[in-house]
């Protein structure tokens, strides 16, 4: 069977062409739902990407003219401060380069103010609302639709779902019986109408479809069942690692600002240390004040340079917090990932994590996440917009593929009919419900749906003819 035959299959046709015919109605059936948001999740990935590789995050990079001298990070915070009268400091990010600006998060009237400051005069050159720039609102749509909780688990579905159309796209356009790797590899650009598009999707479906499933999973590992309540929760990094400090009640997601994932995936559910006991290593000189200033003088005394960010304590038991890493743009390695803790009365260095600490686990979703995002620098991005634009363009002639099969004025989804052979549909749909009960969301649908079919639709003649 060649791929151009995927048009001429039917309920009749043995052997292998049941399976395929059950791997079609998967595929077809999967997509009605996958379709928008695989679309949207691309569109907002392009977004996102853009500002993670060619800007900022913030928006545009701000750019000074280096000079001799520098102001104090006190000088800088008290200027963004004096700025916003009743604001309150919360972050300091260090410049990455000589020319570029400081940014200093503050809390001022609810929301999360960014405010750039020139480092050598300390003057206020732009202040940006972190909850709505582009990239954040990008962010949200991607992660959640606006819809909080529920649009995350909407989303998970799709994502789990989606990997049941990798695996059944890969099997629909796998070369068999004669069929040639050139009609996969490369499209058929002289073909016409359908054909024309049929080729395209299978051709750009079947390059991307590693690609892709390494940013499904990615992707999901952020979820709020698969990911945090599974897959994150057995990787995140251990606190035990610090049994000679006191733990507080936060974990490391406490650190992400305005809702945006900052932290690296495999800390996030890791436990704060706590200040105000007699532990940790000698770090801020003795007699000194444990302020702003000491402690970003003591992150470059351990090697943090350029950008780095440096988050003051947000209660009684709360720590500074020195860290770089790839998941904030702060670096494009993301094996030099690092976080370092600082008791805010003692100065000393309480707890420190860097990637060789990671799970096997949080080493990959460091490494996959900062390539999901971009972050390995302006090639990654590039080719990441060029990824997104062809998943993009994978669900629009998917939906033109199916518009151009229905018969005209038809009222019918038109659907791959069901195989005749009912021992073949059930082994099919036992292989592909296997595949999703992997992703329990998207497995609890599957499951659903079924029972629905079972229950009420395939009972229902008018409903029967329309899905059909």
């Amino acid at each position: 069977m060649t791929n151009s035959s995927l048009a001429s299959v039917d309920r009749t046709t043995p052997g292998v062409s049941r399976f395929y015919a059950t791997a079609w109605r998967w595929h077809f059936y999967a997509g009605l739902y996958v379709v928008p948001f695989l679309f949207m999740l691309a569109i907002t990935g392009l977004v996102m990407v853009f500002f993670t590789g060619f800007q900022t995050r913030l928006g545009f990079v701000v750019k000074v003219t280096p000079q001799a001298q520098s102001a104090s990070v006190v000088q800088q915070a008290d200027a963004a401060l004096v700025h916003l009268p009743g604001a309150t400091l919360k972050e300091y990010i260090a410049p990455k380069e000589a020319d570029t600006a400081s940014w200093f998060l503050v809390s001022h009237g609810g929301a999360t103010e960014a405010v750039a400051v020139n480092p050598y005069t300390a003057e206020v050159l732009k202040v940006v609302d972190k909850d709505n720039t582009v990239f954040a609102w990008a962010e949200r749509i991607h992660g959640s639709l606006l819809l909080g909780d529920v649009g995350d688990r909407l989303i998970e579905i799709a994502a789990g779902l989606a990997v049941v159309m990798v695996v059944t796209g890969l099997y629909l356009f796998w070369p068999r019986n004669g069929g040639r790797w050139s009609e996969v590899l490369v499209p058929n650009l002289r073909a016409h109408g359908r054909a024309w598009w049929r080729s395209l999707h299978a051709s750009i479906g079947f390059w991307l479809s590693g690609i892709l499933m390494v940013f499904l999973l990615t992707g999901m590992a952020w979820t709020g069942v698969w990911g945090g309540k599974l897959v994150q929760a057995w990787s995140t990094f251990p606190a035990t690692k610090w049994d000679a400090v006191p733990k507080s009640d936060a974990t490391h997601a406490s650190l992400n600002q305005a809702g945006q994932h900052e932290v690296p995936w495999g800390l996030e559910q890791t436990a704060m240390p706590a200040s105000g006991s007699s532990a940790g290593l000698p770090g801020v000189p003795a007699g000194s004040a444990v302020d702003l200033a000491n402690v970003t003088a003591l992150a470059g005394q351990l090697g943090f340079k350029g950008q780095f960010h440096v988050q003051v304590p947000r209660s009684d038991d709360g720590v500074f917090t020195v860290s770089a890493d790839s998941m904030s743009g702060d670096t494009t390695d993301p094996t030099a990932d690092r976080t370092v803790h600082i008791d805010r009365y003692t100065g000393k260095v309480l707890a420190e994590a860097a990637f060789t600490d990671y799970s096997v686990a949080a080493q990959a979703m460091a490494v996959g996440t900062a390539l999901h995002q971009g972050d390995l620098g302006w090639w990654n991005a590039g080719l990441n917009m060029l990824f997104c634009a062809a998943i993009a363009f994978l669900c629009v002639s998917g939906v033109v593929v199916w518009w151009k099969r229905r018969p005209a004025g038809s009222g019918r989804l038109v659907a791959p009919g069901m195989p005749q052979d009912i021992k073949r549909w059930k082994t099919g749909a036992l292989v592909m419900l296997g595949v999703a009960l992997a992703f329990p969301l998207a497995g609890a649908f599957l499951v659903g749906l079924l029972l629905l079919d079972a229950l009420l639709l395939s009972r229902v003649p008018a409903i029967r003819r329309v899905l059909s």
